[in-house]
């Protein structure tokens, strides 16, 4: 009996801690709580149970059984004593989770075995009354106990089990043990099962307790530090939880968050594209809502959320509230503000950008109430702003850009709206000025406070500004007609000076179109062979023999006819054909020059663009070696727009590998550029080139050009560089020419540019010797007019008309002289009532031609006349005359 008491012990304390070590203390503890809550009516029941049994004793007369009804009676109490202190008071620390169920087994076996033997021993009571009495009794405390230790697996099968040994102690192994060890089997079956149930549910109870803290912790977490939030409300929409750090910032001191409706803690910002609905909507349909952006309703928080919702509902579909999430909007808010900021507003200034600028024309330019309304668009470019960049740096040109835009938001004020467009351009859109006079009033405003100079790091910078103003809707009812048509008025502006304001007019189009058409057709020019090479005579002034020849470009359009080259070489330059076109001129000059007499050299025109490509040197080492001319009998013309577009060790290195090379370079229109002197130290020219600028009029009695000439001779002369004239068009030049010292004559006087073919008979005829034509004697530059004016001459006076006049002399008709005519003395009415001496030089059908005793002052007439015009407008009033000089051009040069 005892094996098997063992037993059954190791194996129900088994069953009861059928948990993890780990979570035993738990498993326990729920049982332990469980039986100390019934175990005082058990114990109240073994109590009764003995003193009934001690009652019946007595009273039956039975008083051999007090003692051991005693004994069994106080034992029973005793370990119901013991099992009320062991479940009610806490255990010692150092008692593991078995001890406490091993001692419920021993007290449960006890009180099973003592319970049985109290219930046997009440079948010695011969009463009827009293026998059932005490046995109900003690049957109810077995009950009761049994009911008490049910919790207790393992105590529950000690219980039974004492039982049934103590049934086997009495009755022996018989039929009435058999049947109570069935029983007991029955009971081991069953609390084996419930012992595998409660394992289970320890476990799941176990998870989900770590789950649930888990989650928590999580949810704890999540809303301390990260963006995220969780709210309820009950059935009314109230709220009754809201996430610590949200409710402090949506409540106020009269209005706590827990408690309020929801729509009366958050406002949702009805202008959000994703906001269908309001809060109170979904809260009174009861219908779900997702990524709706909110704002505390009251407290003044800039702080913007997101927040979701759905409703609740019971186990029976009743709804009880809504739960939801959000999210912190804020950053999110302040970086689409930023991605705003940075899409329509300028980073360095602040000022309005090209896309908000474009933005705010069309919404001007929208029709309104049938009709357009009248805007005007003011582009501004800065003049000499590349030259502060490129001297004192990017870091100083963007804080003039700075203060160049505060100025123009002072000046412009709150009539417009002020943007940059990149780099140094600006634009202005006035919402409603139509007005001329006041936008001129305003161009110039902005211009001169912009013009004042700036203060940067110690340094005082100057610039300029030029603006192009176009109207809605003359110059254009939409934003990029208006936009193109400014800019065209900005181009004229600049092209005018700079420093100017110009408005936009129809011709400029006109000139913008033609000007893209021309670089259409120049595309096409050199393949289609349009183009040919002509050749001006370069003439030894100490000879008169020809030297050599410039190689001038032209253009014969198939329906233009022949373009001027200052039209169209500025269109290649900046359409980048200029250096095809320039290295096509270079190799057939030089295959022109190899059928020349080998003394006479070429000159060709170098492009700024060109001689900045470091290939140069290689091209020119190509159309040399093919032609099979030496080096120096090429020269290159070089202007000083080379030393203004490349940097100065570029240019150093250039102009070494073009020496390297060996030919001649010569500066081209001298004097009309920017510190030329410093050219002539830097770069290793062997000749200059003096512009017709100084030529033209030097021979004419006090003009100073003559001064300057003969000081470029002697600049020259010192450097040991050959000098040549330009633009020579009048004999009395040369000698002029010839007299200040210049090496070299190259202009109309000699002829003007031919072609290759007209070159070779000029060189073969008179053995190469140069043959002057045209004026014989420099005039001043006469004004056309048509004029009466009394004549005195011998005593006799008339009337004549004055076509043309100059400051020194004038050419009239009506008057018919016979014989020698040169030198006669006369007088002419020139002011009204006063006589000015003259004498006649020469007369013909009608016309003569006087000169004055001492220069007229021209000024001194009413302006009636038109404005002056060069000598080259005469031809049809005055005798034989030279051709007018028309520009000569290079591929490279432009506008000679």
């Amino acid at each position: 009996m005892s094996e098997i008491l063992g037993s059954m012990t190791s194996l129900w304390s088994d069953l009861s801690l059928g948990v993890d070590e780990d979570r035993a203390p738990d498993a326990h503890q729920l049982q332990f709580e469980q039986a100390a809550t019934a175990w005082p009516a058990a114990l109240l029941t073994q109590t009764l149970a003995a003193a009934m049994l001690l009652a019946t004793a007595t009273t039956v007369g039975l008083h051999d059984l007090l003692a051991p009804i005693a004994v069994r009676g106080g034992l029973v109490v005793l370990l119901g004593l013991v099992a009320l202190a062991l479940l009610k008071l806490p255990a010692p620390r150092n008692w593991s989770p078995h001890i406490k169920v091993r001692l419920s087994l021993v007290y449960a076996t006890g009180l099973g075995a003592g319970l049985f033997s109290m219930l046997w021993m009440t079948t010695h009571v011969s009463n009827g009354t009293l026998q059932l009495a005490g046995f109900v009794a003690v049957f109810g405390a077995v009950i009761v106990t049994a009911m008490a230790l049910q919790a207790l697996r393992a105590a529950t099968l000690g219980y039974a089990g004492a039982l049934v040994a103590t049934i086997a102690l009495h009755n022996g192994l018989g039929v009435v043990t058999g049947i109570a060890a069935v029983f007991l089997a029955c009971l081991i079956i069953a609390t084996s099962g419930l012992a595998r149930l409660d394992r289970a549910q320890a476990e799941e109870r176990e998870a989900d307790t770590n789950d649930g803290n888990l989650a928590l912790r999580l949810i704890r977490e999540f809303e301390d530090h990260g963006s995220g939030w969780f709210w309820q409300t009950d059935r009314q929409g109230r709220l009754v939880y809201l996430s610590p750090q949200v409710a402090s910032e949506v409540s106020t001191p009269d209005n706590e968050a827990i408690g309020s409706q929801l729509t009366a803690v958050f406002k949702v910002d009805s202008a959000s594209p994703d906001t269908e609905r309001t809060l109170g909507f979904h809260l009174s349909s009861r219908t779900s809502f997702s990524g709706y952006p909110v704002r505390a309703a009251a407290g003044g928080t800039e702080r913007w959320w997101s927040i979701s919702g759905r409703p609740i509902l019971d186990g029976l579909n009743r709804f009880q509230g809504f739960i939801g999430n959000g999210s912190d909007l804020t950053e999110k808010r302040k970086s689409e503000a930023e991605i705003t900021r940075l899409a329509l507003f300028d980073g360095l200034t602040g000022l309005a950008n090209r896309q908000r600028m474009r933005l705010a024309l069309d919404q001007t330019l929208a029709p309104q109430g049938g009709g357009y309304g009248s805007p005007a668009l003011l582009l501004l470019d800065l003049d000499r702003f590349k030259a502060v960049n490129d001297t004192l740096g990017h870091q100083t040109g963007d804080a003039l850009l700075k203060q160049v835009s505060q100025r123009l938001l002072r000046s412009v004020g709150d009539a417009g709206l002020v943007g940059r467009l990149g780099g140094d351009e600006f634009q202005v859109v006035l919402a409603r000025e139509a007005n001329r006079d006041r936008l001129a009033e305003l161009a110039r405003a902005i211009i001169a406070s912009l013009s004042q100079p700036y203060f940067i790091d110690g340094s005082s910078i100057t610039i300029g500004c030029s603006i192009g103003i176009s109207i809605a809707p003359v110059d254009g009812e939409d934003s990029e007609t208006l936009v193109r048509n400014a800019d065209l008025a900005l181009y004229a502006a600049k092209a005018d000076g700079r420093g100017i304001h110009r408005f936009y007019r129809e011709e400029l189009l006109h000139g913008a179109q033609n000007r893209k058409q021309l670089e259409d057709d120049l595309r096409n020019a050199l393949a289609q062979h349009e183009f040919h090479v002509a050749y001006q005579p370069v003439v030894s002034t100490k000879s008169e023999r020809i030297v050599g020849y410039e190689a001038l470009l032209r253009w014969n359009h198939p329906t233009r006819g022949a373009v001027s080259p200052a039209e169209f070489i500025p269109v290649a330059e900046d359409c980048g054909l200029i250096e095809t076109i320039g290295e096509w001129v270079l190799r057939t000059a030089c295959a022109d020059a190899a059928t020349w007499p080998r003394d006479i050299r070429v000159a060709v025109n170098v492009s700024p663009i060109q001689f900045a490509n470091p290939a140069l040197p290689a091209v020119i080492t190509n159309a040399l070696a093919r032609s099979g001319i030496r080096p120096d009998r090429l020269e290159l013309e070089i202007t000083e727009g080379v030393f203004l577009n490349n940097e100065d060790a570029s240019s150093e290195q250039m102009f070494k590998n073009l020496k390297t090379i060996g030919v001649r370079l010569a500066l081209d229109d001298f004097g009309t550029g920017y510190s030329s002197l410093g050219y002539l130290k830097q770069a290793p020219f062997d000749k200059i080139k003096i512009d017709q600028s100084f030529v033209r009029g030097a021979a004419v009695a006090g003009n100073r050009n003559a001064a300057i000439i003969k000081a470029i001779v002697t600049l020259a002369d010192t450097l040991g560089m050959e000098t040549t004239a330009e633009g020579v068009e009048v004999q009395d030049e040369i000698a002029l020419i010839r007299e200040l010292g210049c090496s070299h004559i190259q202009g109309y006087v000699y002829g003007k540019a031919a072609g290759a073919p007209a070159v070779l008979e000029q060189l073969a005829a008179k053995g190469g010797m140069a043959t002057a034509t045209g004026y014989r004697v420099s005039r001043s530059p006469r004004t056309k007019m048509l004029r009466t004016a009394r004549i005195a001459a011998d005593g006799v006076e008339g009337e004549v008309r004055i076509r043309n006049m100059s400051s020194t002399g004038a050419m009239i008709d009506g008057i018919e002289i016979d014989g020698e005519v040169d030198g006669i003395d006369l007088l002419i009415e020139l002011l009204e009532g006063q006589m000015f001496p003259a004498k006649l030089r020469w007369a013909a059908d009608g016309k003569a031609g006087i000169e004055f005793a001492q220069n007229f002052n021209m000024e001194r007439l009413n302006p009636v006349s038109q404005p002056a015009i060069r000598r080259s407008g005469l031809e049809a009033a005055s005798p034989p005359s030279r051709p007018a000089s028309p520009a000569k051009a290079g591929a490279q040069s432009g506008n000679k």
